[in-house]
């Protein structure tokens, strides 16, 4: 397919589709509380994709059944909501979610805590982040698909932690997964160079543990193979001539 460059049109839809996306993305996530089930989550981004006369990105494709992907506790990425999966006190859960507007789209993601969560557990999820806002300081013009990896790797492993292989971030703008991807590992100075107008999503999925992950009988989900917890914080980025822009200001 090769990388495209979005025309200045298509960006600003882009940014249009990216603040809907993240005030979805914010609303659903301070709807998360002990009790309620992760079908429950689902519904409401539907119904505010409703509200804001934008598609969910998710629903239908390839076939997944759900406008949100929710990944609780060791679930990596592409967790199907349901209502006998029931959140309690002490799990963290992504929320991974995307729309279409206007034939664009606007993808992002995080990571929240439910209730009190352990001190371990609220080190990983602060780190995954730190580590997706180091990752956005290296996507400038001139510099490398690779210089991203290797500052998130380099950042997360110094505690541990594992950046998840199969999983990666990527292109996005005319389709949901465009090239190149940009995976949570490599080397400074390889892979695609980065230019202006490219739209992709940096995206550090994180393991507590080692980097093995393991497909559920769902043949969606995935989890740990060592059962440790996995957090995942995404943006979708522009790349300019200066500093990197966020389409999708999700709430700090």
């Amino acid at each position: 397919m090769g990388i495209i460059i979005k025309t200045p049109a298509e960006i600003e839809t882009m940014r249009r589709a990216g603040k809907i996306q993240a005030d979805i993305l914010n609303a659903v996530g301070k709807a998360i509380r002990i009790g309620i089930s992760t079908k429950e989550l689902d519904e409401l981004a539907d119904k505010l994709c409703e509200k804001y006369n934008a598609k969910p990105a998710f629903k239908g494709y390839n076939g997944f059944p759900a406008a949100l992907c929710t990944s609780v506790n060791n679930q990596v990425v592409h967790g199907i909501p349901s209502l006998k999966q029931i959140l309690k006190n002490g799990d963290i859960i992504t929320l991974d979610f995307g729309i279409i507007l206007d034939g664009l789209y606007a993808d992002s993601c995080q990571t929240f805590l439910v209730g009190e969560v352990s001190e371990k557990t609220k080190l990983l999820v602060e780190r995954t982040k730190k580590a997706l806002y180091l990752g956005i300081g290296q996507a400038q013009a001139g510099n490398h698909v690779g210089d991203i990896g290797q500052t998130i790797q380099s950042y997360v492993e110094q505690f541990g932690y594992s950046p998840v292989r199969e999983t990666v971030g990527h292109g996005i703008g005319c389709k949901l997964h465009e090239d190149p991807e940009i995976p949570n590992h490599g080397k400074a100075k390889t892979g695609p160079k980065l230019v202006a107008d490219m739209t992709i999503c940096i995206e550090p999925i994180i393991n507590a543990g080692k980097p093995e992950i393991v497909t559920e009988s769902d043949n969606w989900t995935t989890h740990t193979a060592d059962g440790s917890l996995c957090a995942h914080f995404e943006h979708q980025i522009l790349i300019t001539e200066n500093a990197p822009e966020i389409l999708t200001p999700w709430d700090e």
